[in-house]
């Protein structure tokens, strides 16, 4: 039996930049979870951004490493929030000196290190949470049991938008470069959430195949302070995958940075018996749009028809939260875990497939030909 974590749990969070401090971030949701958690150092190599950060959010402890952080500070977890192609790194340093982890998404850039941080995890008996929070999310929930439960009969196929139009499209507050290099790109940057979505609803795939490039070498950015800044495309911008799960069930994924807008739901599945719909959350906070819609063939004897689930309640509740706590939810969800005992929904082993579908994409791409995947949840 683990021993009990102290509440509320003392954590560090490595890495000040947009996904800390927007007010959709973890930050401002983490300082309102005060009886569950307490943020008691930040870490960044820049170390004017720690110092601001910790003033805005009364963080009493700053450190330009997470090495320095993990010596200094009496915390354990650490909330890891760095750039994409160090995840892997980072968040094994941390299991190394024996704090939990709540990453952000990917878990890692290559299976070996995925394989390394749940083999380590395991071994020291920590818990590692994985972003993104979609399985988190109680039409994500329902949508979920519904297709278990057969409501809508035999899943034939999916098509899942996880997409936009890049942050060099929008008025990102910070250099949106780096999305746009080696290493990061839309694939890993926005296509993890469908993928997540799409195996979190079906399950684990076990094939997959993919076109990807780059649509346009040079991307200009259109807003906020680099406004103007030309970038130059080096990972690919535009991916299109097809997953198979077996027994003749398929899903499309878009992943890239060309959707400039979209109507229409966010998610499409559709089965034998009837057709499920999740809203794309902008629409559901913004438009009121139904967050989940069920088609059912003899819904009632003889008649068709769309079906309201009732649970609009509890999703108003749902959204209220994500409002007031932003990605905080994410490091909460790790303490629930600790605090009870179970495994996370946002398991470091989902993440793990997840990466090995982005990674299988990429190389299907380039080979034009579908690769078996081989690992689980």
């Amino acid at each position: 039996v683990p021993p009990m974590p102290r509440l509320p749990l003392p954590v560090g969070v490595l890495g000040c930049g947009v996904v800390a401090t927007s007010p959709l971030g973890y930050l401002p949701g983490m300082v309102k979870l005060s009886e569950k958690i307490r943020v008691v150092a930040v870490a960044d190599p820049v170390i004017e951004r720690a110092q601001a950060v910790a003033r805005q959010f009364g963080i009493p402890e700053v450190y330009p490493s997470l090495e320095a952080m993990l010596e200094g500070a009496d915390i354990d977890a650490v909330v890891n929030l760095t750039p994409i192609p160090v995840h892997g790194l980072t968040t094994l340093t941390a299991l190394r000196a024996g704090k939990h982890v709540v990453v952000e998404k990917p878990i890692a850039t290559t299976l070996e290190e995925a394989n390394a941080i749940i083999d380590l995890a395991r071994a020291r008996g920590l818990t590692v949470v994985v972003a993104p929070p979609n399985m988190l999310r109680p039409e994500r929930q329902e949508a979920r049991r519904l297709i278990q439960e057969g409501a809508i009969g035999k899943v034939c196929f999916a098509r899942v938008r996880s997409s936009h139009g890049g942050p060099a499209a929008a008025d990102w507050p910070g250099d949106p470069t780096w999305f746009y290099q080696a290493g990061a790109g839309p694939l890993f940057d926005m296509g993890v959430y469908g993928l997540h979505d799409i195996t979190g609803l079906l399950g684990p795939a076990r094939r997959v195949v993919a076109f990807s490039g780059i649509t346009e070498p040079v991307r200009v950015v259109r807003g906020g302070p680099f406004k103007g800044k030309t970038i130059e495309v080096t990972a690919d911008d535009n991916t299109l995958l097809m997953l198979d799960f077996g027994e003749a069930t398929f899903a499309v994924v878009d992943a890239t940075f060309n959707v400039n807008a979209a109507k229409g739901p966010q998610l499409e599945i559709y089965g034998r018996a009837g057709t499920l719909l999740l809203a794309d959350w902008m629409a559901v906070r913004e438009q009121g749009a139904p967050p989940i819609e069920l088609f059912r063939l003899d819904v009632v004897p003889g008649l068709d028809g769309w079906v309201t689930p009732r649970w609009r309640r509890l999703q108003q509740q749902a959204e209220e939260r994500a409002r007031q706590y932003g990605r905080g939810i994410i490091v909460e969800h790790l303490v629930d875990c600790l605090l009870e005992g179970r495994q996370p929904v946002l398991s470091a082993e989902h993440a793990r497939h997840v990466l090995e579908i982005m990674l299988k994409a990429m190389e299907s791409a380039r080979c034009g030909r579908a690769l078996d995947l081989t690992t689980t949840f």
